[in-house]
Order: C-alpha cells, then sequence, then structure tokens
C-alpha cells in the first residue's frame, strides 16, 4: 500500500486538485475555515454584510438582519444557515433585489445524497423566504392605508413642488413631507407609499412591495391615447402636462422599469407604451431592456450642448420641448 504523509484526515489518496477544493489552495491544512465566517464573507461578497457580525446565527432558521449602511431599525436582509451535515444557507436582502446560496464545500465534491440534501434544504429556505416577504408585504400594505387616510391634500407651496415646477396631482402631504401612492398595477391595490421631503429626499415605506407596482400619476383607462411610464413621479408630473390624454405611471426607479413595463403590456396588450427614459447611463439601459421586453417605445431627452439635465422634468424646464420617441 502507498503511504501518504502528512496529509488530513480524510484525505484517502485524492487528487491535489480535490484537495484543493476541500481545503482551499492548502490542501494539507487540517484547520479547515469556519463556516459562519465563511458564510458572512459570502455575504460581504453579495454586498448585504451585516451591520453587526454576531448578527449571523447557523440554527437552521430564517432570520432578518440589518445591512450594514442601511438605517437603524431596518431588516431588510435575510439569511438561513444550518451547520449539520454539509454546512450551506442561502441569503439576501428585499431592499436591494438580491439572492444567492451558499455551501461549505465546492458542489463537485458532494455525494449525490449530498447534492439532493443541499438542494431540499435551499429550495425550503427560498419558500420560507417568500413566506416572510408575503407577511411584510401584508403588514406594509395595512401600515401604508393607516397613513394615507391620515394625509391631507398637498400644499401647492411645498418646496419639492416649487423646484420642479409641478402640480401636487394624486399628492398627500404628512408634515413636511408629500406623500404618494404605490399601488399594484393590474387590481389597483395599495402596496406601499413615498414619501418626499422638502429638499427631495425620497424614501419607500419599509417592508412594502416595489417590484411590478407603480406610482399612478395621471390619466385613466379606458380612454387613454397611450400609456408613458418613467422613473420618477415628478417626471410623470412633468409629462402629464405634454400630453394631458396620456396615462402616466411612474416606476420609481430604473431598476422597476422592467416589471412595471410588462405588467403594462399584459393589461393592455394593444395599447402603444412609452418608456420615458433618463438621460443617464442606467436610466437608458434599463428603459431600452425594459422596452424590448414589452415591446414598446424608448423616448430619451437630449440635451444640446451647455445645457445640463437628467431627466424629462429638466427638459421641459430647459424649454426644449415634447417629448419625441
Amino acid at each position: 500500500m502507498r503511504e501518504e504523509k502528512n496529509r488530513p484526515a480524510g484525505y484517502a489518496g485524492q487528487s491535489l486538485d480535490a484537495a484543493r477544493r476541500l481545503y482551499g489552495d492548502a490542501p494539507y491544512d487540517t484547520a479547515p475555515r469556519d463556516p459562519v465566517q465563511s458564510f458572512r464573507a459570502a455575504l460581504a461578497d453579495a454586498g448585504i454584510p451585516p451591520h453587526e457580525p454576531a448578527d449571523v446565527v447557523p440554527d437552521g432558521r430564517l432570520h432578518r438582519y440589518r445591512v450594514e449602511g442601511n438605517r437603524a431599525g431596518t431588516r431588510n436582509g435575510w439569511y438561513v444557515l444550518h451547520l449539520d451535515g454539509v454546512p450551506g444557507g442561502a441569503y439576501g436582502s428585499w431592499r436591494a433585489g438580491v439572492s444567492g446560496t451558499w455551501c461549505a464545500r465546492d458542489r463537485e465534491t458532494l455525494t449525490p445524497a449530498e447534492r439532493d440534501s443541499h438542494r431540499q434544504r435551499m429550495e425550503a429556505a427560498r419558500a420560507e423566504r417568500d413566506r416572510e416577504q408575503h407577511r411584510r408585504h401584508l403588514a406594509a400594505a395595512g401600515r401604508a392605508a393607516r397613513i394615507w387616510s391620515d394625509c391631507h391634500p398637498a400644499d401647492p407651496g411645498h418646496p419639492y413642488l416649487g423646484t420642479k415646477g409641478i402640480p401636487p396631482l394624486n399628492a398627500r402631504q404628512r408634515g413636511d413631507r408629500l406623500v404618494l401612492p404605490v399601488v399594484e398595477l393590474q387590481s389597483r391595490r395599495l402596496t406601499s407609499l413615498q414619501f418626499i421631503g422638502p429638499d427631495g429626499t425620497k424614501n419607500l415605506l419599509s417592508g412594502g412591495r416595489k417590484r411590478g407596482c407603480v406610482i399612478p400619476v395621471a390619466g385613466r383607462m379606458p380612454g387613454a391615447s397611450r400609456v408613458l411610464i418613467c422613473e420618477g413621479w415628478a417626471t410623470g408630473a412633468t409629462l402629464a402636462a405634454l400630453e394631458p390624454d396620456a396615462l402616466v405611471l411612474a416606476a420609481i426607479d430604473a431598476g422597476n422599469l422592467h416589471p412595471v413595463a410588462t405588467a403594462a403590456r399584459r393589461e393592455w396588450p394593444d395599447m402603444e407604451l412609452v418608456i420615458c427614459a433618463d438621460a443617464d447611463p442606467t436610466g437608458v439601459d434599463k428603459a431600452r431592456a425594459a422596452a424590448i421586453a414589452a415591446e414598446a417605445l424608448v423616448a430619451v431627452p437630449m440635451f444640446p450642448e451647455g445645457i445640463e439635465g437628467s431627466d424629462w422634468n429638466d427638459y421641459v424646464a430647459a424649454g426644449l420641448g415634447e417629448v419625441e420617441v
């Protein structure tokens, strides 16, 4: 029998490549990295490290946590981590819209039984994540309804409205902040709220559903000439003034343009849809991707040299004309 010297327990004649997969670049290290530390590193690599490292509890249950950089009191991150059998876990952030899975060993080194067990655990973790997200959405919708009913019509002299040169439209006000409804496109149910401060600072109600939901700006169906979809509510108010016969919807941000546009196409299969992009690279790229998915047109504000601007509100404020696709 060939003698195997100075090799960790369990090596048993494995190839050097297999050993590296199990033990890293130092195949003879008998002290594998702590799986909890490795899982924390996976959270950091995904851009959602916990604010407090001690927040990671490996008990196989779903936990919510504050992501580093998020404001105090929020728990937008989630994870499930187990250490029995082959250590593994799942993680994500409802706010950032990211998710992933982690395994302490390279999946190529797992036996079929271990691989199947890991898959089942990850499926269970994702199902629990979805249930928790549904609970969060329901609770936030209830809070949104209570807050919305307590708000009063927005003051036309609100500083943000003055800065943007737009009317209040459907905005309400709570204290010094404008309050805007976020609704599900098909059912028109209130799912969340957006708050805008005098200086333009924007916040969404914690836990509220945003994906595929919109701020209805102006116009009604049936009867609208076409559907204009933009990012922000102020941009939408500007578009509504330019095209009073259009249905105008604000998707809140560039990342939500795709789900909103595809939902709008399902809702109105024969209507002309126009994605009114912001003029930054991300805004244009996301608008074009949304337009391709929804078979829509794209309109991008083009600013002449010497005139600065980033959206249709800036475009109109500069006296540059109407929306052209």
